[in-house]
């Protein structure tokens, strides 16, 4: 009977030894600080997941780039498997399908509804590009707008004339040489030691980014332009994504959808935490007047058009949202 026992008990354990074998654990990720709200999202997300699967599914979230990858490289490295999933900034993956810059164009989407408007008819793109690069898109997060910090003030186009500046893809890049100034593309990684090695003198990012870099021991003036709006997409390898169950897929995608919301309102709130944080520390935080709006928006209509006649397979994307907002 003893023996009896000790087969059962045995037998338990590789039942039990297969179970955990068959747990599947995707490591994410994220190349953003731990306090950065991109991050938190997504550790919210990995504990929902957990919880949703019944633990079948366990994402550990890898932040501030410890994975090894750098921003730019987010889609590539998850269609190549070298990371399962990972939150990645989608204007720096245009080397991988110009399309993804649709909604970094100046002033095309300059708030937050603009941008959900926008989405209604950028989204399924989004989605398709992503399928062709082997993953799926489980959740997209926006940014708060982007300003733009600089050492003076900026009042006029005049001050912007020269201003070495970091931007983040081939619009901005366009939009400020338009502007006068000199932009520098460059991943978030390399921003903080470009502007103490004086590489840079000025940055455009988010409020949210402005806090994480601390700017204020190295700019004093940040001016609210929102002139970009820029997303964060999550997205999971197909190979990863295709060996779950169907009951974990589905649980996944409840997940992601019902969080997305959630994460939307968090980028809103973060804007108006990080504006008076950066206020506590000492910088002069500003709105561009009326007439320096509308030099901006002038000089970036052009822009759009051009977009259109570069990208042509986005142009139904751009002049679909545009008829909705009635232009």
């Amino acid at each position: 009977m003893k023996h009896g026992i000790g087969i059962a008990i045995a037998s338990l354990g590789i039942t039990l030894g297969s179970a955990v074998a068959a747990q599947t654990a995707w490591d994410m990720s994220v190349v953003w600080p731990e306090g950065n709200f991109h991050t938190k999202n997504a550790m919210t997300f990995a504990e929902q997941v957990a919880e949703a699967t019944d633990g079948d599914v366990q994402i550990t979230v890898h932040s501030g780039g410890a994975l090894g990858i750098k921003g730019p490289e987010g889609m590539a490295a998850v269609r190549d498997g070298l990371v399962p999933i990972a939150d990645i900034l989608m204007s720096q993956q245009v080397g991988e399908n110009p399309a993804l810059g649709v909604e970094t164009l100046p002033y095309l989407a300059p708030t937050l509804p603009d941008l959900a408007l926008l989405h209604k008819f950028y989204r399924p793109m989004v989605e398709d590009i992503a399928e062709g690069m082997n993953q799926k898109l489980l959740y997209m997060t926006p940014w708060p707008g982007q300003a733009v910090y600089s050492p003076n003030k900026i009042e006029t186009i005049e001050d912007l004339k020269g201003l070495t500046i970091r931007v983040v893809d081939a619009n901005g890049d366009a939009f400020f040489n338009a502007l006068g100034a000199a932009p520098l593309q460059m991943p978030w990684g390399e921003v903080v030691p470009s502007l103490a090695a004086g590489t840079i003198k000025g940055v455009t990012t988010s409020s949210s980014s402005g806090v994480d870099g601390a700017f204020w021991e190295f700019m004093d003036n940040m001016s609210t332009f929102n002139w970009q709006a820029s997303s964060n997409i999550v997205t999971v390898n197909l190979d990863a994504w295709n060996a779950l169950d169907v009951e974990d897929q589905e649980a996944i995608e409840a997940v992601a959808a019902s969080l997305e919301g959630d994460f939307w309102l968090n980028s809103a709130n973060e804007d108006a935490a990080k504006i008076a944080t950066l206020k506590e520390n000492g910088m002069t935080v500003s709105a561009p007047s009326k007439e320096l709006q509308a030099a901006l928006i002038e000089a970036a209509r052009p822009l759009w058009d051009a977009f259109k006649e570069r990208v042509p397979e986005a142009a139904p994307v751009i002049d679909n949202y545009l008829a909705v907002r009635g232009e």
